[in-house]
Formats: structure tokens, C-alpha cells, sequence
């Protein structure tokens, strides 16, 4: 899909927490005889949720794009773990940050794509004309039942998008976006259960590279365009190798993949995973770079947008790079009390 008139990034913001804990610690808790997925994860403290999270990454692109808040006209938030079953966090959101109330404030769920989907539907607003400006975010404390396979990787951390139709604040402009979706149940918790479960290596070939390659392949044919087109992709990263896998199957380099591939630092940061990647993308490129993110998430499907930097990259940079090399590793027992497995009731 194309939209109607130019939409950008005038801003980006991204947080990760300061806590760390290594994939060997949990496997010493449960026992593996398999290699760690990742070296370690980032773990949120006791007073930091997805909702604090957002706040972090999305005043960060606020600073960043330097806009008047009073022209913010969306807040739309993409998690998968809300702190509250009944009550939205765009509202919050939206509230700390001095937006509302004239504001269209939305959560929105599909798992791990939502962050991009949120960029999307806020891209799509602007291009019609309903607003100047949009705060798009992606947000997670993922969550994996203990001893699962998904705790080794399950971390925690934010990314946010301040979208504008203002070409004179734009850092990259949003070429081209294609989604893909089936009915894939890779992935799923049903009401009143307490941890997600999966379908294990289901997840893999029909889910996660199954939409990955559709919606990457389904762009570049749309844009006329080819993995060679682009300097950078970031792919979802749920661990190290998938990213890397698909990277090769859609015939991208490592090179063009390892730039944005976190996964290995801090986990799969669910609805956030692809687009703190892409922030680490933008705080290196260079003007005129294209730049292909494509989100999964189970369910299932996948986003695939197409980004083109401007002179103005470079020229601001997010604190990600900050968050990420500050770290204070817990074990496992603070790291169950920080996450909210031990329950006193």
C-alpha cells in the first residue's frame, strides 16, 4: 500500500530496562541440555511495567521530533501486556506526556506486529488529512510460563514513532507498507489463563517464515523492488537465528540484517522487538539508505514497511544505545520476584 501524500518520522524514542538476567542462569534453575537461544534478556525493575515503558520510549520521540503537543492527534499503542485487563494505556500514556484531551487514544493487540501496525494505521491518518501528527508505539513485558522454552528469550522493553505529513521534519519517509495475515494459531491464551502458550516448532516454518517471507516478498513486488535495494533489514526477532534464516531464505546478507538484530542483548520484546531494531537502524544510517522492517506476530501475520532516510538522519540520535549497555544482572529468584511469578495472596 501506498499512501495519499508523504508520511515520515520526525522522531523515534526507544527503552530498555537496566536489568539483565543470562539464558544460563535459567537454564540452571530448569536444566538444558541445549544451547541457550540468547545470552541474556532484559528483565523489567518492580516499578516498571509496559505502560512506563511507552512513556520512556514515546517522550524520547516527542523530544526528538520537537512538535508542538498540542498537534499530536493520535496515541496508538500496540501490546500484548497491558498492566490492566479493563482500562486502555493510550489514555495513560497519552495523559503523562501532556496530549490530551483532544486526542484519538487507541490500544491495540495482534501480538508481536502491533507495534508496526500501529505505524501504519497512524501513517494512514495523517495521509488522510485527520491529523498533523501521531504517536505510534510498540510496548512489552513479554511474558512465558516458567521452564518454557519462551523464558529464555521473553524480555522486556519499548519502542515509540512520532509519524508527521511536516516533510521539513522528516528523518526517514515510509515508502511503501504491505501486510500479510492468516488465521495461524502458532501462539494463543485464552481468558483467565495466566501464561501464553504455543505450538512449539509450528511456530517456525507456517508461522513466523511463512509471513515473514510473504509480506518481505509481497512489498518488494508491489514497490518493484529487490533485497539488493536495500542497506538495512530488520526482521522480528524472537531469537537470533530466525531473523538470520529468513534474511537468507528472502536473499538479504547478514550484513544488512545484524545492524538492527538485538535479540541476543535483550530478548524478544514482543510488539516492540522489530522496532527498537529499526531504532538502532536509523541511529546509524546514513542520508539516502533504504531501510525494510518486517514485523510477525502469531496469530498470525506480518507488516512489511519500506523507509528512505533523509539528510536529517543522523543529525539526532535516541538514547537506545545508553540503555543498552547499562546492566545489572539478578538471578533467578530476584528476576521471578521482579517478573511477578512468586505471588504473595
Amino acid at each position: 500500500m501506498k499512501f495519499s501524500m508523504k508520511v515520515g518520522i520526525a522522531g523515534y524514542g526507544a527503552y530498555v530496562p537496566i536489568y539483565r538476567i543470562e539464558g544460563s542462569e535459567v537454564a540452571r534453575i530448569w536444566g538444558s541440555g541445549d544451547e541457550e537461544p540468547i545470552k541474556e534478556k532484559s528483565v523489567p525493575g518492580l516499578d516498571e511495567d509496559s505502560l512506563t515503558m511507552a512513556f520512556e520510549a514515546a517522550r524520547g520521540a516527542l523530544e526528538m521530533a520537537g512538535v508542538e503537543r498540542s498537534e499530536v492527534g493520535a496515541v496508538l499503542v500496540g501490546s500484548e501486556s497491558p498492566p490492566y485487563a479493563v482500562k486502555p494505556s493510550a489514555t495513560v500514556i497519552a495523559e503523562a506526556l501532556g496530549l490530551t484531551p483532544r486526542v484519538v487514544a487507541i490500544d491495540m493487540e495482534f501480538a508481536c506486529k502491533a507495534g508496526t501496525t500501529a505505524m501504519i494505521l497512524a501513517a494512514g491518518l495523517i495521509a488522510g488529512g485527520a491529523i498533523k501528527h501521531g504517536l505510534a508505539i510498540g510496548t512489552d513485558n513479554a511474558q512465558a510460563r516458567p521452564g518454557d522454552e519462551l523464558e529464555y528469550t521473553a524480555g522486556a522493553g519499548a519502542a515509540a514513532y512520532l509519524l508527521s505529513g511536516d516533510s521539513n521534519r522528516f528523518l526517514a519517509v515510509i515508502e511503501h507498507a504491505y501486510s500479510y495475515v492468516t488465521d495461524t494459531p502458532d501462539f494463543w491464551r485464552r481468558e483467565g489463563e495466566r501464561y501464553p502458550r504455543h505450538a512449539y516448532r509450528f511456530t517456525g516454518a507456517p508461522a513466523y517464515f511463512g509471513h515473514i517471507v510473504g509480506a518481505a516478498k509481497g512489498l518488494m513486488e508491489e514497490a518493484g523492488l529487490k533485497p539488493t535495494d536495500f542497506d538495512y533489514a530488520v526482521f522480528h526477532q524472537p531469537n537470533v537465528k530466525f531473523p538470520l534464516r529468513a534474511a537468507q531464505m528472502l536473499g538479504f546478507k547478514p550484513e544488512q540484517v545484524k545492524p538492527g538484530l538485538l535479540s541476543g542483548e535483550i530478548g524478544n520484546t514482543y510488539a516492540a522487538a522489530s522496532l527498537i531494531g529499526l531504532a538502532r537502524v536509523l541511529d546509524a544510517a546514513k542520508p539516502n539508505q533504504r531501510i525494510l522492517v518486517v514485523s510477525f506476530g502469531s496469530g498470525a501475520g506480518s507488516d512489511a514497511i519500506s523507509l528512505v532516510t533523509t539528510d536529517k538522519v543522523g543529525s539526532k540520535r535516541s538514547s537506545l544505545e545508553r540503555f543498552l549497555s547499562r546492566k545489572v544482572y539478578v538471578d533467578y529468584g530476584l528476576y521471578a520476584k521482579m517478573k511477578g511469578i512468586l505471588r504473595v495472596a
